[in-house]
């Protein structure tokens, strides 16, 4: 079983950034795709962002697209999320999750392992 655990959310103003840390444990970090989610107050949880095992393909939504940047690091368990031009509709519970399938995806069923979340709060 992996344990995820998010870090580096926080308050920031709009047009800010803020760097998000996923740190894992358990099965070898690299057999998946990993990606992250968000969740608005009232909202369903919804797609950020998705990068393959080798780090070589990475998948965004479209309202982040050009503003943030998954990575990971296979060395360190690591997967990190670069928010940059942040906006107060970014606001939300960002959450790190472990995929089921070796490739990437934007869909939430393909997704088990999930942390706590992290709570990013953007002012206008």
């Amino acid at each position: 079983q992996v344990q995820l655990v998010e870090s580096g959310g926080g308050l920031v103003q709009a047009g800010g950034s803020l760097k998000l840390t996923c740190a894992a444990s358990g099965r070898p970090f690299t057999s998946w795709a990993m990606g992250w989610f968000r969740q608005a107050p009232g909202k369903e949880r919804e797609f950020v962002a998705c990068i393959s095992r080798g780090g070589g393909i990475t998948d965004y939504a479209d309202s982040v697209k050009g503003r943030f940047t998954i990575s990971r690091d296979n060395a360190k368990n690591t997967v990190y999320l670069q928010m940059n031009s942040l906006k107060p509709e970014d606001t939300a519970i960002y959450y790190c999750a472990r995929a089921t399938i070796f490739g990437v995806s934007a869909e939430l069923s393909d997704f088990g392992s999930w942390g706590e979340g992290t709570q990013v709060t953007v002012s206008s």
